[in-house]
């Protein structure tokens, strides 16, 4: 693995995070080499690989799903680490070029920037904060109202942005007020209190919610929801809210353009964040058992909550039925009560219910292979995705990823893991009819009830390498197998259909303007 050497202080510093010389040297072995390109071999579709689920197929579901979480066996799991800043960037941009500006002046201006910050400042009374940057303007002794009658928008950006007012650039995107209701607002945390509440309830009203967040900002995350629990802690409901970060362990080193350590001015070796994937130890710290996955952003207000908390249950009750299909089959396997006929059976189960394919040389295998293969396939932790139809947005979506032994497996892919170089593999992921909303639910616990070890079911083949900078020069950056692309590429997934309406994230601060986050 090279004959790179560490120093006594490269040594200290890399047991300090908790991480092993060899591991550091794999992942300056991992950033030499690269890693490959999935290789696409068809776009999922309704059918190929999705399910639809009929209107007696959710109820029947959303039944399922409400009796396991009144067995306590539901949790949350809500990644919402770090800042808000990437919400904010075409302000930020503008900001910066002046020392003074109209929204007359921004009007002339016709770049999508300059169009963003237009855009806020015409629909300022829309957003939920818009009192509370009222109030920490009239502190200044700045008067919202009359500035934005004169058009004078360079005090407002700035106590939006900066710590001269707001400063919601460094402020969580879960701390942001999102939606207004009477008499109040809510922010993201507070929503995924309300909707967690309505489907991981168990029967004494506990509801079990973990939020991942950056260390410097858990202690106001805290603050926030031991604030404002009470509104939400009625009618028997109680929450247990836990939080963990990232941990200093899963960060990767980073490496010059030659493949070397980087160092910063000081001659220490240079770490940086390896990803969202590095949330699976997270995961598997949880000991969780049925957990539901979704991003921090992707929250509705109360008045059109009922149909994704709807498909929420469904999916959750699609993974109860499959995960008691599957603990059966994986005893009876284990047990040696296998006939010929229930061998069958499980592979038509494998292909028609989990689209798992079934290599040719199985058929031609002794039946104790035939079982070792089957207990190999099936006792694996579980996931059912949501997948939207796709509208146009960034990000992964549900694909037949070809592997070596001629076979294919369902799998979450997203544009930077494809050869865009490859005129069929660009046609296969532009051909794609779904898109991935993050919308996950997990069962991570064997047919015996203990906790799978998570680590043993990534594709170690699907991190992803990045070029930064620090201190002026460029480096190479590591991030491990994302979370729901490598990081699960080795579990059993199902993909089902989910409306367009039950996904609608904020990604940019105008996306609080779009009228499903408008009261």
């Amino acid at each position: 693995m090279g004959t790179f050497s560490f120093s006594d202080r490269d040594l200290k510093q890399i047991e300090e995070m908790g991480i092993t010389p060899e591991k550091v040297l794999s992942h300056i072995e991992s950033l030499k080499k690269g890693f490959p390109y999935a290789k696409l071999n068809r776009p999922c579709t309704v059918g190929d690989g999705i399910h639809v689920l009929s209107r007696p197929d959710l109820d029947r579901y959303a039944d399922l799903c409400s009796e396991a979480a009144l067995l306590g066996r539901a949790m949350k799991f809500v990644p919402a680490s770090g800042a808000a800043s990437r919400m904010f960037k075409a302000f930020l941009a503008v900001n910066s070029l002046y020392e003074r500006i109209t929204d007359k002046e921004i009007s002339l201006k016709k770049d999508s920037d300059h169009r963003a910050v237009q855009e806020f400042v015409r629909g300022l009374k829309r957003f939920a904060f818009h009192e509370d940057l009222r109030s920490a303007m009239a502190r200044k002794n700045l008067d919202l109202d009359g500035l934005l009658e004169k058009g004078e928008c360079k005090p407002i950006l700035d106590s939006l942005l900066t710590a001269k007012g707001l400063d919601l650039v460094n402020v969580p995107k879960g701390l942001i007020k999102f939606h207004s209701y009477p008499g109040h607002t809510r922010t993201a945390f507070e929503e995924h209190l309300v909707e967690g509440a309505a489907y991981t309830q168990d029967r004494n009203g506990h509801v079990r919610i973990h939020f991942t967040v950056s260390p410097e900002h858990e202690t106001s995350v805290r603050r926030h929801i031991e604030s404002t629990r009470a509104l939400y802690e009625k009618g028997g409901v109680t929450f247990s809210v836990e939080f963990s970060s990232q941990k200093p362990s899963t960060d990767t080193i980073a490496v010059d353009m030659d493949n070397s350590p980087f160092r910063d001015r000081d001659g220490a070796l240079v770490f940086r964040p390896g990803g969202h994937g590095s949330l699976l130890e997270n995961l598997c710290d949880l000991s969780g058992d049925v957990l539901f996955i979704k991003n921090i952003d992707n929250v509705l207000p109360d008045r059109i909550k009922e149909e994704t908390i709807t498909y929420k249950k469904a999916l959750g009750g699609l993974l109860i039925e499959l995960q008691k299909k599957i603990f059966a089959y994986v005893e009876k396997l284990v047990n040696g009560e296998v006939s010929r006929t229930l061998l069958t059976e499980m592979i038509g189960f494998m292909k028609e219910r989990l689209f798992i394919m079934i290599p040719d040389r199985v058929e031609r295998q002794s039946r104790e292979e035939q079982v070792r293969f089957l207990v190999s396939r099936l006792n694996r932790p579980v996931r059912v995705c949501g997948m939207v139809k796709n509208e146009g947005e960034p990000g992964g979506g549900p694909f037949w990823v070809e592997h070596p032994d001629g076979t294919c497996s369902l799998q979450i892919v997203e544009s930077s893991q494809v050869d865009m170089g490859s005129s069929r593999q660009k046609k296969i992921l532009e051909s794609s009819t779904h898109f991935n909303p993050v919308d996950l639910v997990c069962a991570v616990r064997n047919y015996r009830g203990e906790p799978f070890d998570l680590r043993r079911f990534v594709d170690p083949d699907t991190g992803f390498i990045s070029i930064k900078s620090k201190d002026g020069k460029d480096l190479k950056a590591l991030e491990h197998p994302g979370l729901w692309n490598g990081a699960m590429a080795e579990w059993t997934t199902v993909f089902v259909e989910v409306p367009l309406a039950t996904f609608s994230p904020v990604k940019t601060l105008l996306d609080l303007l779009r009228k499903e986050h408008q009261p």
